[in-house]
């Protein structure tokens, strides 16, 4: 709880300063084409496979659908996915 209370702190002060949300800690997604995602402010991986990745932002999940996809690169702050990327949902 407290943890949420926290992070939505964050988006609000971020939105009042007029500060970019990535500055914040805020997790930040990019898109290049159908084949390559990039996630910056991740929480790790919540599910893995082929056709569906689930990744934490906080108290925002990334889902990844599609086929052939694969975590090609991961450090503590950053992810990148690859494979044909046909939809990506905001929960």
């Amino acid at each position: 709880m407290e943890k949420r209370k926290k992070e939505g702190l964050l988006e609000r002060t971020a939105q009042v300063f007029d500060i970019p949300g990535q500055a914040a800690g805020l997790p930040r997604v990019e898109m290049t084409g159908r084949h390559e995602l990039r996630m910056e402010n991740h929480r790790g991986i919540l599910a893995y496979g082929r056709e569906e990745i689930i990744v934490s932002g906080g108290k925002l999940l990334v889902k990844v659908k599609g086929e052939g996809l694969e975590l090609r690169a991961m450090t503590a702050g950053e992810l990148l996915i690859t494979g044909t990327i046909l939809s990506v949902e905001l929960t």
